[in-house]
């Protein structure tokens, strides 16, 4: 029997995004014919599904005017039953789609409405009316995922199923880049994997490394992510001239290219500044740490510490104390038994409890309940 078709859509994620690319649209692909439109699309990420190159836009006015167009006339005879989107921008779009007999799954991965405070681009009156009329529309006609559980709490009144989809990591990925400990003597490395910004507690880092030098340690701190500012602004975190030779910036980098790094890493950091929608979301690096068996450092927010302190497998600290990251990690480097046994129990934690073998299930439900 022919696959039902359904389609993926987004105007902003990379070409190899970890949830969509290697997980969210493998698992599909073995009930479904899997199509997927992203900007610069690489089809050797993921064999099993067809992509669809879109251009790349910043700027949300762009993806509207020109690259929905472009999709819709790319897919038009595609004709998918289900839908797939990422973006709000999309969702004009994916009405379309409605009314030409697609059931439409909206995933929501971050809450704009706390978030938007926060955005350096794309936050204008207009378009926060526009994403709001839309958004509104979509409760009353679409399918709803969600990456966190705190966003129902603005996502209360939804006249469709929906269901939270974690973004766990495949933990069996993770076992060639096992954490492994090195001598006393030999050079520190912290690792870092995520978008970076003062939101993400850069300026801390940055200061808590340079309290951590005064202590004489060799270190180097790998950073791989993009830049959410102009790199001239970290000239305004007074260590960072002190600190400049040892920090790598890696930009936003493949994940095959930064586990390497992992692997002979102390520790993962994880700070995240009280703002936004921070509080209430789980950043998907704690739980790639934890598959690593890298120890982690991450903020002391309740939700944080539920993961962190029930498995003792990192500290939980006030994401605006560099003191306090330095501290810990003088821990981590003069009690190397500890760091191993809490990194080992984080991997433990990561197989039994924050896989996506658990996740990828709950999709392949949620899809099966919506099907025609």
């Amino acid at each position: 029997m022919r696959k039902k078709r359904v389609l993926h859509l987004s105007t902003a994620h990379s070409p190899r995004d970890p949830r969509i690319v290697y997980k969210q649209c493998p698992a599909l692909a073995e009930r479904y014919e899997v199509w997927c439109a992203l900007p610069r699309a690489d089809p050797s990420a993921a064999p099993e599904v067809r992509f669809i190159r879109l251009p790349r836009f910043r700027r949300v006015v762009w993806r509207v005017l020109l690259t929905s167009p472009y999709i819709l006339l790319r897919t038009f005879f595609l004709r998918p039953a289900i839908v797939h989107i990422y973006m709000p921008d999309l969702l004009p779009l994916a009405f379309i789609y409605r009314l030409l007999g697609s059931r439409v799954i909206y995933e929501v991965q971050e809450n704009i409405y706390k978030k938007v405070a926060i955005k350096r681009h794309n936050r204008s009156s207009l378009l926060q009316r526009f994403f709001r009329g839309f958004d509104e529309a979509a409760r009353r006609c679409f399918y709803f995922i969600f990456t966190e559980h705190g966003y129902l709490q603005t996502y209360d009144r939804l006249r469709h199923p929906s269901v939270i989809v974690y973004n766990y990591p495949i933990v069996a990925d993770y076992q060639p880049y096992r954490a492994t400990r090195h001598g006393p003597d030999s050079e520190i490395n912290i690792f870092y994997l995520g978008g970076i910004s003062f939101e993400r507690a850069i300026d801390t880092v940055i200061n808590g490394l340079a309290r951590l030098r005064q202590h004489g340690y060799p270190f180097r701190m790998h950073l791989f992510g993009p830049l959410a500012f102009p790199e001239k602004e970290l000239e305004t975190i007074p260590a960072y001239s002190q600190l400049r030779q040892h920090l790598v910036f890696y930009g936003y980098t493949d994940q095959q290219r930064a586990l390497p790094i992992a692997a002979q890493s102390l520790a993962g950091l994880a700070l995240l500044k009280p703002v936004a929608d921070y509080p209430e979301s789980y950043p998907t690096k704690l739980f790639e740490y934890m598959a690593l068996g890298l120890p982690v450092i991450t903020s002391r927010f309740p939700l944080y510490r539920e993961v962190v302190e029930r498995h003792r497998c990192g500290f939980c600290i006030d994401p605006h104390d560099p003191q306090a990251l330095a501290d810990c990690l003088r821990f981590l480097i003069e009690n190397p038994a500890e760091a191993e046994a809490m990194g080992e129990r984080g991997r433990v934690a990561a197989e039994r409890y924050y896989t996506w073998e658990t996740e990828r299930r709950k999709l392949l439900d949620f899809y099966q309940l919506i099907e025609f």
